[in-house]
């Protein structure tokens, strides 16, 4: 498994959970945070609405961390350097000419009478 599939795995765990995270809460106060009754559950609610929103941030700059660490290790293997379009489009053949030579026409010579 390479390591570029190793971030790829990890960023589809962090995407999920940053979901979740983010479909719990309801920015009218009728998430997760109001229908925890009481302070015994985390604290109460200001302290549920700091989690959700501390665990969000979290999430998204490992997401960014990944995305920019699994851009670094990608090997380029699937990269355009091995395009058959750019090998046919460089130079032609060495029997082929590039372009058409250029015939000078001979200098006019006056009519004699």
């Amino acid at each position: 498994m390479s390591t570029f599939s190793i971030f790829l795995v990890l960023i589809t765990i962090v995407c999920f959970l940053l979901i979740v995270v983010i479909m719990v809460q309801n920015p009218k106060g009728g998430g997760l945070s109001s229908t925890i009754s009481g302070t015994q559950m985390l604290g109460g609610v200001q302290k549920t609405t700091d989690f959700l929103d501390k665990s969000t941030w979290t999430l998204a700059t490992i997401l960014i961390a990944l995305i920019l660490l699994s851009s670094l290790s990608f090997t380029g293997s699937l990269s355009d350097t091995d395009s058959k379009i750019i090998d046919k489009s460089e130079v032609p053949a060495a029997g082929t000419p590039a372009a058409p030579a250029q015939q000078t026409p001979a200098p006019a010579t006056p009519a004699a009478k």
